[in-house]
């Protein structure tokens, strides 16, 4: 077998601070993606809603790309598991030896944390047949890719406050709709939900059960550990909030596992399904940008350019980090997925509110241990058109002289403002940006509703007409670290904080 091209950014190396524990069981048969080139080229600004079949038709794999996939497996005595010409993905299986010889992967047995997984270092090398038709190859590296942007209220003093979602939404002056005949999709990496938490949270809030389904990816499971500080907490928060401000959606949550290739199958599945058929997607969980590999972070972007084709908004946590997004060099970060431009990056603000009205709005800024909004500029992704007329910062440690500025919006994110929930049978209040992106999907299975369309990807009206004629609230004290809030976007919480009123009289 030939591998004799460099795989484009696909270089990885071994997880910092882990120890080497041996190399996988040669005969162990492994599952890799193999995700494909585009057929013709996406429009970069999505003027016509496409269905699924018609993006699989004009941007989905090309049939002579998917045939020589197939030719190279079977020649080489792997089994194709699955095609799936739209999202430009087959995956094929075999002993993992033979499939990392075939693609030059240098895999290890590693102890990360308390877990030994397979990781890998160097970069991938595509077999000839393949070079000019592959753009990614996932699966080798089973390292955690992400973490969940959560945050549990660490005091109860007369600093500190708490809101159920319908307070937040009252406050943000959300429309009176339900979100009827929309789907919200939740990706989570981990953890699980109780029925009897859910009906119990319903039953406190005065509403009737929220339609909430699991839906298993790659034989993940709903699967609560009982422990409401793990997983769960943000599996609950992300179910809680958007149910709550938009009860009459329907709850899809997706349950995938943590690693690059689980994430982009678990997205994929909503982004794809033809059963659900989301209309907006909700993703709680990151990890800042350079801890990505390019090739990653290129088809997660293109999932989430098709999710716009098809008319599906997808929010996601800016991160709990700040300007650093948790690294230690002492340099700017940005998180990723929210650094893509096709997402609505949704940052986050401590919000005083009383009677329905907003009080007063900052940063969230809790400090060093106590957390504050991520934000800032990608260092992958160049500016976006749509931000053409913002000033956002040059970008750190790239040779781009642009990058795409984030987050997009915010929303009351701070735990010390945070929302009442309950989890694993115990009642408590969380934050962090992983209640922000929920209930921006929320908002928006709402709009989609009142306005009898998917309102998809919507960044050049938000840039445009919402900013311009004051359909946020602008944020302009506080800071995240390294940027402080301002007039107009800045890298804290970007435009500011919904007035769902009117966004929708201005999106009519």
């Amino acid at each position: 077998m030939s591998s004799d091209v460099i795989l484009d950014g696909s270089e990885r190396r071994h997880p910092e601070e882990s120890a080497f524990v041996g190399k996988p069981a040669a005969d162990e048969i492994s599952q890799i993606s193999l995700v494909l080139r585009r057929r013709s080229a996406a429009p970069e600004i999505p003027e016509v809603q496409l269905s699924l079949q018609q993006l699989s038709e004009l941007h989905g794999a090309n049939p002579a790309d998917i045939e020589a996939v197939e030719t190279f497996a079977t020649s080489n005595g792997f089994s194709v598991v699955s095609i799936d010409a739209g999202a430009r993905c087959v995956k094929i299986a075999g002993p993992v030896s033979k499939l990392a010889e075939a693609f030059g992967a240098e895999l290890e047995l590693r102890r990360v944390g308390s877990k030994v997984c397979r990781t890998r270092s160097g970069s991938l090398r595509l077999p000839a047949p393949l070079a000019d038709k592959v753009i990614a190859v996932l699966g080798f590296d089973q390292r955690p890719t992400a973490k969940t942007y959560h945050r549990v209220a660490a005091r109860a003093d007369s600093q500190s406050s708490s809101y159920t979602p319908p307070q937040v939404a009252q406050a943000y002056n959300f429309p009176s709709g339900t979100g009827k005949n929309q789907t919200i999709a939740l990706i989570e990496l981990g953890g699980g939900f109780n029925n009897s938490d859910l009906t119990a949270y319903w039953k406190a809030l005065g509403l009737a059960n929220v339609n909430t389904t699991s839906v298993s990816v790659d034989g993940a499971t709903n699967s609560p550990t009982g422990d409401p500080d793990s997983a769960d907490g943000e599996v609950a928060l992300d179910i809680e909030v958007a149910g709550a401000v938009a009860p009459d959606a329907r709850i899809a949550v997706y349950f995938t596992s943590n690693t690059d290739q689980g994430f982009l199958d678990g997205i994929s599945a909503a982004i794809y399904d033809r059963v659900r058929n989301p209309s907006v997607i909700s993703i709680s969980w990151g990890a800042p940008e350079d801890q990505w590999t390019p090739q990653a972070k290129n088809a997660f972007n293109a999932a989430f350019h098709d999710a716009a084709l098809l008319g599906i908004s997808v929010c996601v946590a800016a991160g709990d980090n700040g300007s650093s997004d948790g690294e230690t060099d002492g340099a700017k970060h940005v998180d990723f997925p929210a650094s893509s431009p096709w997402v609505l990056a949704c940052g986050g603000t401590r919000l005083s509110a009383a009677n329905g009205k907003i009080k007063s709005e900052t940063v969230w800024n809790d400090g060093t241990t106590g957390g504050a909004t991520g934000g800032g500029v990608s260092s992958h992704f160049s500016k976006p058109a749509y931000q053409a007329a913002i000033p956002v910062p040059t970008p750190a440690g790239t040779v781009n002289p642009t990058g795409r500025g984030v987050p997009d919006v915010a929303g009351d994110a701070d735990p010390d403002s945070g929302y009442v929930i309950i989890v694993d049978g115990e009642e408590g209040v969380m934050g962090g940006t992983s209640a922000v992106a929920p209930l921006w999907a929320g908002l928006i299975a709402v709009l989609n509703q009142e306005l009898a369309r998917n309102l998809g990807w919507f960044h050049p009206k938000l840039y445009g007409t919402l900013a311009k004629d004051k359909a946020l609230h602008d944020i302009t004290s506080g800071n995240n670290g390294a940027y402080h809030a301002g007039i107009g976007w800045d890298p804290c919480t970007g435009l500011g904080t919904p007035d769902g009123h009117a966004m929708l009289n201005l999106l009519k």
